[in-house]
């Protein structure tokens, strides 16, 4: 891509991160990319509230494929947090040459990451089926839904890429647009497919894939569009282009350990289906049907991580630690807000809300109970989620890893399986409460540290 406007952007950059009243800002930055993030939810959503009238075994299928699915979002979206907090930073420091030429690596990463998945795509879905499931039914129809969407995720990557480059110079309304319009064809597609108007072959779990990698490369058009025509503060021009392995390795600093926090979580994905499969795949496509839905809840504060990432970023550049301070508890204070509503949706209106997927009397009977145990776990991931994106934002990214992976593999997993000993379904949910607590103690001690030893030194470096 390229983009030949001048560039006349860095002071009002500053003029938005550096001096506006945070409050407001965190407001103007973290709404448009929230109700971005809600239309993402929306992406997995969707496509399982249509499939579950297709069958329970289809659903299930959709359930199975989501910890790979999830490893393509992880990559995506990690790079794309590489890339913002180092264009974000870059902006801050005035380096306007660091700043396009991660914005070139960016893109170039997004295209590597499309090949890598599409070699996936091609060669390893039946051994990721059947080593979750030996039902033959649910196996193919998983295979189907997953080869779509690795084989043609370019459009989620360079979506994902392009919407992160609008997001780290303030543009998250674009962003936003960019999100909505994926999501609104896939939305329309989504009936048009998995009820077979469009032939048998495209129909069912296929139908469902096809119809959202449609809409991600209507989404990354448009994010596309919006960099090269809307986007003065970084200019691409890719002739002449050789990857800078300095740049990529800034990106990845912090970028991998937010890859590998959200790829633990495919990890922890796959290891509890094979825990509930042991009861019956109908406790599996209930833990499914959970994480679609608790997407909701925690989308919200994701999206208010994208917004508050480059403020973050900014004023950590321009050494300005008030305002860093200030940032971080507004967050946390939205983000607790956030999680209250989806705690009493839960705890209130479990049976509601499981009813959207079409849920059998088996479904209600594992999942009501189910969604009533997990959901006081949000009250404390709030404070969590904010502090890991804090952490990664001040180039402390392995901290974020490090608490993802003790909640995750070293508590969540061996907990559920202890549980799941006592024969009872409904002991494993508890697993989520006990890692949640464990992660939210280890957050705080981190986030002492990083106090002491990089926000408390930039009053000093201010004052010089």
């Amino acid at each position: 891509m390229e983009n030949k406007q001048p560039q006349v952007s860095a002071p009002a950059q500053e003029n938005i991160m550096g001096t506006m009243d945070i409050n407001p800002l965190l407001i103007r930055l973290s709404v448009p990319m929230m109700v971005s993030m809600l239309v993402q939810a929306l992406y997995n959503v969707v496509d399982s509230i249509f499939v579950s009238h297709v069958s329970e075994e289809a659903l299930t299928a959709v359930s199975l494929a989501f910890s790979l699915q999830n490893v393509m979002i992880a990559v995506g979206v990690g790079t794309g947090v590489g890339v913002n907090a180092l264009l974000s930073k870059s902006l801050g420091e005035k380096n306007q040459e660091r700043a396009n030429k991660t914005a070139e690596n960016g893109v170039f990463l997004a295209l590597c990451s499309f090949v890598v998945f599409l070699v996936i795509g091609l060669t390893c879905m039946k051994p990721y089926f059947y080593a979750q499931t030996s039902d033959a039914v649910i196996a193919e129809q998983g295979i189907r839904y997953l080869t779509v969407c690795c084989v043609f995720s370019l459009g989620l990557f360079m979506q994902t890429m392009n919407e992160k480059l609008l997001a780290a110079t303030g543009r998250t309304h674009l962003s936003m647009i960019s999100q909505l319009i994926g999501a609104a064809v896939n939305i329309v597609l989504d009936p048009i497919f998995i009820f077979g108007y469009c032939g048998e072959a495209l129909s069912g779990t296929t139908g469902a894939a096809v119809a959202t990698v449609i809409g991600q490369f209507c989404g990354a058009g448009v994010s596309i569009f919006f960099n090269l025509k809307k986007n003065p503060d970084i200019q691409m021009d890719f002739r002449g282009f050789k990857p800078s392995g300095t740049a990529i390795r800034r990106i990845y600093v912090v970028g991998l350990p937010s890859i590998a926090m959200q790829c633990v979580g495919s990890l922890m994905t796959f290891f509890m289906n094979q825990i509930l499969m042991g009861f019956s795949a109908t406790a599996v496509a209930v833990f499914g049907v959970y994480f679609k839905l608790q997407s909701f809840v925690f989308m919200p504060i994701f999206g208010m991580n994208n917004g508050m990432v480059p403020i973050i970023s900014y004023n950590y550049g321009a050494r300005n630690p008030e305002r860093v301070k200030k940032t971080i508890k507004l967050a946390i204070m939205y983000a607790e807000c956030i999680m209250l509503i989806g705690f009493c949706i839960f705890q209130f209106l479990p049976d509601k809300v499981l009813g959207i997927f079409a849920a059998s009397d088996a479904m209600l009977a594992i999942g009501v109970p189910a969604l009533r145990i997990i959901c006081p776990h949000f009250l404390l991931a709030g404070v969590g989620i904010i502090l890991s994106s804090v952490f990664q934002a001040l180039g402390n990214g392995v901290f974020s890893l490090t608490v993802s992976v003790c909640r995750q593999l070293v508590v969540l997993i061996p907990a559920a399986w202890l549980l799941s000993r006592t024969g009872d379904v409904n002991m494993v949910w508890w697993s989520f409460l006990i890692a949640e607590v464990f992660s939210l103690l280890l957050s705080l001690v981190f986030m002492a540290r990083i106090n002491k030893k990089v926000i408390a030194p930039l009053y000093e470096q201010s004052a010089q």
